[in-house]
Order: C-alpha cells, then sequence, then structure tokens
C-alpha cells in the first residue's frame, strides 16, 4: 500500500478483514463484495471504524470512477468473474502513480504446475494446524474452482497490465503487482 494513500480499494472484500487492516493506512478504504451474507459480516466486524464502508456488488456490476483509487486490491476474488474484464476495471479505477495488487488462484494443466501444487501441501497443512482449522472447517465466503491456467493467467495480466510483475507463491497462489504510470 503506497505512502499517503487517499482512497484504498477492497474488491472481493468478504468479511473486510483486509479492509480493517488497511484502514490506518488510508484516509479512506471502500470493501466491495457482492454476497449480502459478506457485506453483513464485514459490516458488523468493521463498527466503529470510522474511515470504511462497504459495497454490496460484483466489480463488473459496480460503477467504479476512473483514476480515482490510490490503492485497489483483489485477494482470491478475481478468478469468480471474467478475469480480463475484471482486470481491466480495476486497472481503469487506479488512480496515476496508484498501484494495483491481484492475489488468487489459477488452474493447474502441467506436469509443472502439479508439481508446484504438490509443493505446497506440506506448507497447507502447517498453516492450518497452526490456526487450528480443520479440513472441513467452512470458508464463510463463496469459493469457485479458477478456469484459467497459470500460464494463461500470466499472459493475459501482462497484457492488461504492461509493466506488472507477475509471481508464483506456494498455496496456489499468484500475485500480480502493478503501478500505474503517472
Amino acid at each position: 500500500m503506497p505512502r499517503g494513500c487517499r482512497e484504498a480499494l477492497d474488491v472481493g472484500c468478504g468479511d473486510g478483514l483486509l479492509v480493517r487492516r488497511m484502514a490506518p493506512r488510508a484516509r479512506h478504504v471502500t470493501g466491495l463484495d457482492r454476497s449480502p451474507e459478506m457485506i453483513l459480516k464485514a459490516k458488523a466486524l468493521s463498527a466503529g471504524v470510522a474511515n470504511v464502508d462497504f459495497v454490496e456488488s460484483g466489480l463488473l456490476e459496480y460503477d467504479l470512477p476512473e483514476d480515482h483509487y490510490d490503492f485497489v486490491c483483489s485477494v482470491a476474488a478475481i478468478h469468480h468473474m471474467d478475469f480480463v474484464k475484471g482486470l481491466t476495471a480495476m486497472r481503469d479505477a487506479v488512480r496515476p502513480g496508484g498501484s494495483l495488487v491481484v492475489i488468487s488462484l489459477a488452474r493447474n494443466e502441467s506436469l509443472r504446475d502439479w508439481s508446484y501444487a504438490a509443493a505446497g501441501v506440506p506448507v497447507h497443512h502447517f498453516h492450518r494446524l497452526r490456526n487450528r482449522r480443520r479440513a472441513d472447517d467452512a470458508p464463510g465466503a463463496p469459493v469457485a474452482d479458477p478456469d484459467m491456467t497459470w500460464d494463461e493467467v500470466r499472459d493475459e495480466a501482462l497484457r492488461v497490465l504492461p509493466g506488472a510483475v507477475f509471481r508464483r507463491h506456494l498455496l496456489w497462489r499468484y500475485s500480480i503487482v502493478w503501478q500505474k504510470p503517472r
């Protein structure tokens, strides 16, 4: 998150955890989620945090202001929508000099993909045990399997966001980090 952040947006905010964590570092943070249950939970958990608000809407249905946000992020949400349209909408909402960070999931296709995924299994179990979560714990937020492969995500991200940095991580995640030119 950039220093001096005025406006931040969390796309697919779920229960608002990231919104609340960003609140001390921004003048105002908006959480956007299409799940009415998640928005209700986010509002309840964020009572008393003055500089946040939550909007019940999908990204592609919401009229985002163009060049408005200093920081836009989305964690484990973009694979629930059309990737290119979602990435384009978030890109267009970022103010010149602002940043966009996307963390999400991709579909395994190659032997390399499956090998990389297998390497994340022990780490996943370690985190689950450390956080005392059971394998059958419900996530609370809607879940969806990704339909794009790792290579497809990388290629489309770099096409839509020239100069972006794409990284693949353990625990079946990737990150895309991009700064909008001034």
